[in-house]
This record gives C-alpha cells, structure tokens and sequence, in this order.
C-alpha cells in the first residue's frame, strides 16, 4: 500500500464512488475528510454530463460535503473546451440538459433547434424526446460531426437499479445510423491532459478512482497513474474477476480505501 499512500491527487468518479442517486455511500464523507487531514488533494471527475460544476457542489453540499466548484471536472466542460480550441462559437445540435445547454452558451457557442449545426454533441440527456434522437440520426447520417460527452452505458442507483446513460444513446444512434461519435470522457486520455494542465498534476502521484472498468480504470491503465476500483457501483466482483482490465488496487467502497491510506 505505500504506493497508494504515496498519492497525493485523488481523482474521484462521483456517480458509484462518492454516492448513488442522492445518498453518500458509507464512509465517503470520512474518506473525504481523510484525505484533507493528510493534505491531498481531491478532484472530482465525473463523466456525468447532466449536471455542471456549479450543480454538483451543490448537491455534494446538500449531502454535507464542502467543495469547491474548481474541484469538480465534467465530461461536459470538457467537451466544451476541446470544442471551443476546434471550433470557437460553432452551431450546435445538442442533445442534453437545460444546465448541459447553458453550459456550451457560456463557452461561446449557439445551440439550433434546427437549421444547419456544424456538430452534434450527445451528452446525458435526461430530458431527450424522441424527436431530438430521430433528428440528431438525420444529421448525422448526412455527415455532420457527432461529438459524445462520454461513453458510459448505464448511471448506478443502488440496489440493483440503474439509468441508461450517454452509452446507451450512442448504441440507439450507431443502430439507426452505423455511425460512432468521438468520445471525449473517460477514457480518452485528452480529459487527463486538460486535467493535467488545469490541475498542475504529478502523475507519479495520481491515483484515480471510480467504479467503471472501461471508463475511470481505463482511462488511468492508458495515462500511467495508479487506478483504484470500488466495488459500490456498476462493477460487480464477478464482473471484475473476468476483465481483462486490472486495477493498481479493488476495494469494496471508499470507506475501505480511506482506511488503507490512513
């Protein structure tokens, strides 16, 4: 463990890892106050693009979890910002939520309800109607780029219940369309490098942790930093023993890790 010990940014996944739904998992908030009586620093990275910074310090503060926004990173503000570098004030077709929305209109861009977009973007849309996917298909089919949050299949809630998520979109759009988006999320490495560099990150002393194999594990395994596994969300021990995706170090939950490194 005194690799682990050794680790002084924490990246934590949010959805599986700190809580489930709007209930803390066991031990998060002493995890949480762990790592700053050990002076390391923690950076919530979440794929979850529903929400914006501002969204999810509050619902963390709601559950008694002090944070600052600039501790929190979505896949959504990373989306815009690769955007933004690719294509300032670009036309948008967006499928995502009214805070997702205002999101990319902060950053500069104009989101369509129709016309001509010079991108699609999916992110996690908890308000999509049929309509905006059968619309999104018909863009996309005709070559308009198609741009994903995040590739997660389902969000975790506890007791065997799960959402579908941006993934399962992704599948329904691939099926309509035979078309695939860029991913800009967990995995991809570019999220690690806008982190590294908004961040100062050390990557000899990174750890990140979460509860999905394909995105939080793979993501560190394809940058070098020590990956951790909870078992508290979509991950089940059964799932993991048959992966070929191994992390640096599994526990049950949070609770376990801060143990581990008090």
């Amino acid at each position: 463990m005194e690799k682990l010990k050794a680790v002084d940014f924490f990246l934590l996944d949010l959805d599986g890892t700190i809580y489930l739904e709007d209930r803390l998992i066991d031990g998060a908030a002493a995890f949480l106050k762990c790592l700053k009586e050990q002076g390391k620093k923690a950076i919530f990275l979440t794929n979850n693009s529903s929400k914006n910074r501002f969204s999810y310090r509050d619902k963390l503060k709601g559950m008694g979890i002090e944070v600052k926004a600039e501790q929190i990173f979505t896949s959504g503000e990373a989306t815009a910002i690769y955007l933004k570098k690719k294509c300032p004030g670009a036309k948008i077709f967006l499928l995502g939520t009214s805070l997702l929305a205002e999101e990319f209109r902060q950053a500069g861009f104009e989101l369509l309800d129709q016309g001509d977009p010079d991108y699609v973007v999916l992110g996690f849309d908890t308000t999509l109607t049929y309509d905006k996917l059968w619309q999104a298909c018909d863009y996309i089919r005709v070559g308009i780029a198609y741009i994903a949050t995040h590739p997660d299949l389902n969000c975790p809630l506890g007791q065997g219940k799960y959402m579908p998520d941006a993934g399962a979109m992704i599948k329904f759009i691939e099926a309509s369309t035979g078309k695939t988006p860029l991913v800009i999320g967990k995995p991809n490495p570019g999220m690690f490098a806008s982190l590294s560099k908004k961040y100062n990150l050390d990557k000899t002393r990174t750890a990140i942790v979460g509860d999905r194999l394909y995105t939080d594990i793979q993501l560190g395994l394809d940058t070098g930093i020590t990956t951790v596994l909870v078992l508290s969300g979509e991950t089940t021990a059964e799932q993991y023993a048959t992966s070929p995706l191994k992390a640096s170090y599994v526990f049950p939950s949070v609770q376990e890790l801060a143990r581990a490194i008090g």
